[in-house]
């Protein structure tokens, strides 16, 4: 197919009208498909359906001693708090478990320093300036979290491996005033990269202005690869420890895409000292976490082994809808110009980027042709994309024949937004 810009001005015509047939087409379908969030697909819910089934009223609620149904233990029982630390690659004592939100725990991180201080340094609050660093495209909701403080979130360039290092160091290590770093280290949301080995050793090896700087460490999804040859992420505390560092890290996981995604267990992992204190925080607020919960995970997913094998089964409801994603944007889209998108081995979102200008045009026509996408601009700090080029594409939550559908839309409106783009381009 011949590119836009090599067509003279007839061809382009033909090809815009062509594409507004098809618009008009579609317009008529009269369709209403979503792909707003990374939601697990109806398929992956039925997945933890047995679990359900593994507490009854005749089962014993005791975890080496722990009552799972009384109060008290707020770390978590400690059957959970091992699977996590397998799963982490960290000691048992360096975990905390509670309920089903991570995204909660960076909240209540954050919340403690803002308020209280860390480790003995001023509460965030009263200070002038407070900044976080924020590795863009990425995910709007860690964003969110240091915006309601009224933190100024400032981008960071993702590259193919990982944030900018050299913006990184450069800003953590003279700015003093800068008091974390978001960071989604595996299959990023949405690019779906894993950070090099380089970069985890140079975040490792940071050597912060500010005593409480911290690097939330989003492992998100560190489970969730769709075959045998996934991404392999160094572990950031063992590259700490090389670096002679410490009290740097805060990183969270949970199963909120492995289980139910609003009724799982979320952990924190930290150093000795970040552990004791943020411990001693959460317990004024909650006496104990879900422990119930806890327990029925432990028991259904006892160890690694049946971690990875119940993600193989959910890699096979999401892996498809990865290929079908990588197929429609290959043949519908490769000849155009300035037109690029990621190739995941895991994760839930395929980052797109269009020409200048283009993104917010492009999600706009989809949705008035009935395919609700994440807001333009909403994977930088305050919604803003500077360059209007980013799109995060969803294709999780809708059933296969509803995403080939969305796709098919989404193919349409990029290419129309392209032509009429190119066309005023000419004629400015």
């Amino acid at each position: 197919m011949t590119r836009y810009e090599q067509m003279d001005d007839a061809a382009l015509d033909a090809e815009i009208g062509r594409l507004e047939d098809e618009v008009a087409r579609l317009r008529a379908l009269d369709l209403s498909l979503d792909m707003t969030r990374g939601k697990p697909c109806a398929e992956q819910v039925e997945l933890s359906k047995p679990m359900l089934d593994v507490l009854t009223s005749a089962s014993d609620l005791h975890d080496e001693g722990v009552d799972a149904g009384n109060y008290g233990h707020p770390e978590g029982i400690a059957a959970t708090r091992r699977l996590f630390a397998e799963m982490l690659e960290v000691p048992l004592e360096s975990v905390y478990v509670g309920n089903s939100s991570s995204l909660n725990m960076m909240f209540d991180c954050i919340c403690h320093a803002y308020t209280a201080g860390l480790r003995g340094n001023a509460p965030w609050h009263e200070l002038d300036e407070v900044k976080f660093l924020c590795p863009a495209p990425g995910y709007d909701r860690h964003f969110g979290v240091s915006a309601y403080f009224g933190i100024e979130n400032v981008p960071v360039p993702m590259r193919e491996d990982g944030p900018d290092m050299d913006v990184v160091q450069r800003l953590v290590e003279s700015d003093p005033s800068v008091k974390g770093l978001w960071c989604v280290p595996k299959y990023q949301n949405p690019t779906g990269i894993t950070f090099s080995d380089e970069v985890v050793c140079r975040f490792a090896a940071l050597r912060p202005a500010a005593d409480d700087f911290r690097v939330f460490w989003d492992n998100a999804y560190l489970v969730h690869d769709f075959n045998d040859t996934p991404d392999r992420l160094l572990n950031v505390f063992d590259a700490m420890r090389e670096a002679g560092t410490d009290d740097l890290v805060l990183e969270f996981a949970s199963t909120s895409k492995v289980t139910f995604a609003g009724s799982g267990v979320a952990c924190m992992a930290a150093s000795e000292g970040d552990m004791a204190e943020l411990l001693g925080a959460f317990s004024r607020e909650r006496v104990s976490s879900n422990k119930i919960i806890q327990l029925m995970h432990a028991r259904y997913l006892p160890d690694m082994d049946a971690v990875r094998a119940h993600m193989a089964r959910h890699a096979e409801c999401v892996r498809p809808r990865f290929e079908l994603v990588e197929r429609k944007l290959s043949e519908g889209l490769a000849d155009l110009a300035d037109v690029r998108w990621t190739h995941p081995n895991g994760g839930y979102f395929v980052s797109f980027d269009g020409p200048e200008g283009t993104a917010a045009a492009i999600v706009g026509l989809a949705g008035d042709l009935g395919v609700k996408m994440t807001a333009a601009g909403a994977t930088w700090p305050g919604g803003h994309d500077p360059a209007d080029t980013n799109i995060r594409i969803a294709p999780t939550f809708p059933s296969v024949e509803e995403l080939s559908e969305a796709l098919d839309v989404f193919v349409v409106c990029v290419r129309l937004v392209c032509a009429r783009r190119e066309l005023k381009r000419r004629h400015r």
